[in-house]
């Protein structure tokens, strides 16, 4: 069977599978008709496919790096650097486009990251094609990626705050914990995208350029979707808008940068998790960019969860975003606290065992045991506390800020990796890449200190809820 055949199975099943477990979910019944969810179904789930197919546009440079470096375009510490700079990029970018979300609304700007993307994703695949013909050098290649790939990050920035600012008009804060795991689910399918069609793609085709250009097509058929679908509020899609029960429910107009984000880092609660999404930036991607590489490195692709790495990611995120989605509605009262406690717990002891059994079948399901752990964190704080916090009218500019954290996180681990991993034979022997779990370690206890202290940490809403 071919690879994209097999992927194409494998996507089916991992559909089918989310849709039987968002089914069989208990549900917050606030009064919606049965006509308003059907119309809130067709919002969300073409905006959550478009997100997740961003990220198959955005991950597939990472995923292919092993491959482009023995065919000698991008080294470990090329990558590391690249990386970080579009993260850099990536989060400053937030602070323009949050609020032009708001502004402007989350479908206008979804479909700019869409189409955004995919012309960055165009522009990289003609550059490495011109460098496999020898068109340009790889000092030329790498400075037109780093740019390329900045590009790209600037207009997938758009992706977070787009689905968080249209979604939040249409759901009561008291059905957001189980929306925070849907975001979890979306962000699994895209890191399944990423690290097994990529890769896929590449045994199949055997060249470098389509590995661009085809996330490029999806993400322009869903632009088309997006704009015959999406609407920002019920009231645009012929529904009654409602109370959403949030921070800025009853405000009149869309509040400032300078009003979010005095409103936000007034709550002490907000520093604490900012800098908790800080540590979840660097977990996430020191799992998710590095496993793949380790695996090629050591010769550990035959073991099953390298061999599966996306769809291994993609279904410990189902599980971490419903998990955590779950729990937060329906034990503990739609406090996020909690469940991130929860979750951090997992990523120190995921780091421990994986340094002790670095170099065994095992360290690959500790890997995906943290993938689990921190996809359920970010769906609870970037795409559900972002907009309790931020409110409905401010939702975009509350999540830009918050996920600027996040990719500050990303850029420091992309730079720390890109240095302290070991390179060409070095990188073979699995006890020379013990400063892979190791430096993760830090991080989770300094995270899982600061989860705890927001322990019971609720929006101020304006008044009563739905």
């Amino acid at each position: 069977m071919p690879p994209w055949v097999s992927s194409l199975a494998s996507l089916g099943l991992l559909l089918v599978a989310v849709v039987v477990v968002l089914w069989r979910l208990p549900k917050v019944e606030l009064g919606h008709s049965n006509e308003f969810k059907r119309r809130r179904f067709l919002n969300w789930f073409p905006l959550g496919m478009t997100y997740a197919f961003l990220y198959f546009g955005r991950y597939n440079l990472g995923a292919v790096q092993p491959e482009l470096e023995k065919l000698g375009l991008l080294t470990k510490q090329a990558f590391g650097d690249l990386d970080a700079i579009g993260a850099i990029v990536y989060g400053v970018a937030f602070l323009i486009n949050g609020p032009l979300t708001d502004k402007y609304g989350g479908r206008v700007t979804i479909l700019i990251a869409a189409i955004g993307s995919a012309a960055a994703n165009v522009f990289m695949g003609l550059q490495f094609q011109s460098a496999l013909e020898g068109g340009s050098s790889k000092e030329g290649l790498y400075a037109t990626l780093v740019f390329a790939n900045a590009v790209n990050m600037y207009f997938q920035s758009f992706g977070a705050v787009s689905i968080v600012k249209v979604n939040a008009p249409w759901f009561h804060t008291r059905e957001r914990g189980v929306l925070g795991g849907v975001f979890g689910i979306l962000i699994s399918l895209g890191l399944y995208f990423a690290y097994d069609w990529t890769p896929a793609l590449f045994k199949s085709i055997g060249s470098v350029p389509p590995l661009f250009f085809i996330p490029a097509a999806v993400l322009a058929v869903f632009f088309v979707i997006d704009f015959v679908l999406i609407r920002d509020t019920p009231g645009d899609a012929g529904h009654k808008d409602f109370d959403t029960g949030d921070a800025s429910y009853d405000d009149s107009a869309v509040p400032s940068l300078v009003t979010i984000a005095k409103r936000m880092f007034s709550q002490k609660v907000i520093w604490i998790i900012v800098a908790i999404e800080f540590c979840s930036g660097f977990l996430r991607q020191a799992v998710m960019k590095w496993g793949r590489a380790y695996a090629k490195d050591t010769g550990a692709l035959g073991d099953f969860v390298f061999s599966h790495w996306g769809l291994t990611t993609c279904i410990a995120g189902i599980l971490g975003g419903v998990f955590a989605g779950f729990i937060s509605d329906h034990v503990f009262g739609s406090r996020r606290g909690p469940v991130v406690s929860v979750l951090y717990g997992g990523l120190l002891g995921g780091a421990l065992v994986a340094v002790m059994v670095l170099g065994s079948p095992a360290i690959g399901w500790a890997v995906a045991f943290m993938s689990l752990c921190v996809i359920g964190v970010h769906g609870m704080l970037s795409g559900t506390a972002s907009a309790d916090f931020g409110g409905k009218k401010g939702a975009g500019m509350a999540t830009g800020i918050i996920d600027g954290f996040v990719y500050l996180g990303t850029a420091t681990q992309a730079f720390v990796y890109g240095r302290i991993l070991p390179k060409n034979e070095l990188a073979k022997d699995p006890a020379n890449w013990v400063s892979w779990p190791v430096a993760m370690i830090p991080v989770a206890v300094l995270g899982l200190l600061l989860a705890s202290r927001v322990w019971n940490a609720r929006p101020k809403a304006a008044g009563a809820g739905h």
